[in-house]
């Protein structure tokens, strides 16, 4: 047993994962960004804007991934919540999201350690949660983490694709939605060249900035537009609306279903842990300040708005929030989009032949995005769509399952002993950690999946009923169309 705790220790340090030759990550990730730092001005610079490992590229990827279209729709999520409890559950869930953002990166640190004590080699493969799943717990527990993850991501990137048809109608309305639909999703197959989350640095950093500005421009256009003349604030007004909102917020802070390709794209994983929770803070001086101000400024006018650019007038800095929001989204739909293409690589062959057949793996990722395309020219509800994702995929994908799978993973004895990280200070060690996990489960599988499930699909199916599917231009004027 002593001998044990030591390798364990050993492991705890990362000694196995991280190479002698200036201690990068051991990956496909890693071997590229060694051969960078020693290349020629030309590779230096291409390094400087593609080869991103660090913390803080996670950090950018994380923050940027988070909130993206749904920063629009939270606006909207506050007239059906009321101001109060809008604030609470945005505080509440950005809490809870970090708390399962932190068990997943502990779960994927103890499969890879445990992994390459075997010498398994990940330079050319990456890793993904359902195999982390399968190397803890099994193939049940990888089958159904690859269903939940997998069906949630293809939604998520169907939710960006009806966002950006969403917003570009603002600022030009000469084709309607559905076209715009096909238009941005020809534009954002292009995402099927871009390797993988190690070459997202420039593009999470200048998100990050888009959605920055919009936050702002939101606020300071509320507070500067004033508000409208006999304006209510009425919410909360009924279950269904309230439930609805909540588990929009839910889906803001569920965003870390790609929390494994992302620390797999780091030079140092380790360093991961408190890289979501600091992500999650900034987030929340974006979206707690953006929301408040449009709900005080339009109070209900909200529900039936649930794009907020729909309600402020235009000028040259919506219009150019509308075009940074556009560009945010083709970025995000690539975060969404990028582990189903490593999983449908995985599933054709093509995966592992590394980067020097980006050509034929680019090739491979397109039958990825003709479901999303369909699947965004049929329900183009753009907010409804948020709450249902969230109530029925995203409480299992990024709550429910990472905290039974932590538990499962760590119930005997033994890996308990031999774990790689221990129990964060403050949560009173192993049982305290459970206990926070128990609650998470419960009150997510009541809260959100069950008030928030019945609540989200009453409202989608409203959506259906009022304007059908397949509707050309969901929720334009009159008399446009």
């Amino acid at each position: 047993m002593a001998s044990e705790k030591v390798e364990t220790i050993v492991a705890g340090n990362y000694m196995e994962m991280e190479r002698e030759s200036g201690g990068a990550g051991a990956g496909e990730e890693a071997g590229t960004a060694a051969a960078s730092s020693s290349s020629s001005k030309g590779k230096a610079l291409s390094s400087l804007f593609w080869h991103g490992g660090s913390v803080y590229d996670a950090w950018f990827s994380c923050a940027s991934n988070q909130v993206a279209q749904v920063l629009l729709t939270l606006p909207y999520s506050f007239s059906q919540l009321g101001m109060a409890s809008g604030i609470v559950f945005q505080l509440f869930y950005g809490l809870m999201g970090s708390w399962t953002a932190y068990l997943i990166s502990v779960l994927y640190v103890e499969y890879r350690t445990r992994k390459e004590r075997e010498k398994v080699d990940f330079r050319n493969h990456v890793i993904q949660w359902f195999e982390v799943l399968d190397g803890l717990l099994g193939k049940h527990w990888r089958n159904i983490g690859l269903f939940f993850n997998c069906t949630f991501l293809l939604f998520g990137s169907v939710i960006q694709l009806i966002a950006c048809a969403s917003n570009i109608y603002y600022i030009n309305d000469k084709y309607d939605k559905r076209t715009w639909t096909y238009i941005f999703g020809a534009c954002c197959a292009t995402t099927v060249f871009i390797p993988s989350f190690h070459n997202y640095r420039i593009w999470s950093f200048l998100g990050l900035l888009m959605t920055t500005y919009t936050a702002w421009y939101l606020t300071i256009a509320a507070i500067a537009h004033g508000q409208v003349e006999g304006v209510t604030h009425s919410g909360p007004s009924k279950m269904v609306l309230y439930f609805t909102g909540a588990t929009n917020i839910l889906y803001t802070f569920g965003g870390h279903a790609v929390t494994v390709e992302i620390m797999h794209a780091m030079w140092k994983p380790q360093k991961f842990k408190l890289i979501y929770l600091a992500a999650t803070l900034y987030v929340l001086t974006l979206t707690l300040p953006s929301a408040s101000a449009m709900y005080w400024a339009f109070g209900d006018t909200l529900l039936d708005h649930s794009n907020a650019f729909s309600l402020l007038p235009r000028t040259p800095f919506r219009d150019a929030a509308v075009v940074l929001m556009l560009i945010h989204q083709f970025i995000t739909f690539g975060f969404a989009c990028t582990p189903l293409y490593f999983v449908w690589e995985k599933l054709v062959g093509v995966h592992d032949s590394g980067g020097g057949r980006m050509l034929l793996r680019a090739a491979a990722r397109l039958p990825v995005v003709l479901p999303i395309w369909f699947l965004a020219v049929i329900f183009p509800f753009f907010g409804p769509i948020n709450s249902t994702v969230g109530s029925l995929l995203v409480s299992f994908t990024v709550y429910i399952i990472p905290a039974l799978a932590h538990m499962a993973t760590f119930a005997p004895p033994a890996a308990r002993e031999n774990a790689v990280e221990r129990p964060p200070r403050g949560v009173g060690g192993w049982p305290g950690m459970f206990a926070v996990n128990c609650f998470v489960v419960a009150w997510v599988l009541v809260v959100g999946f069950g008030f928030g499930g019945w609540a989200s699909t009453v409202n989608f199916v409203r959506q259906v009923n009022t304007f059908g599917l397949f509707t050309k231009c969901y929720q334009c004027p009159p008399t446009k169309h």
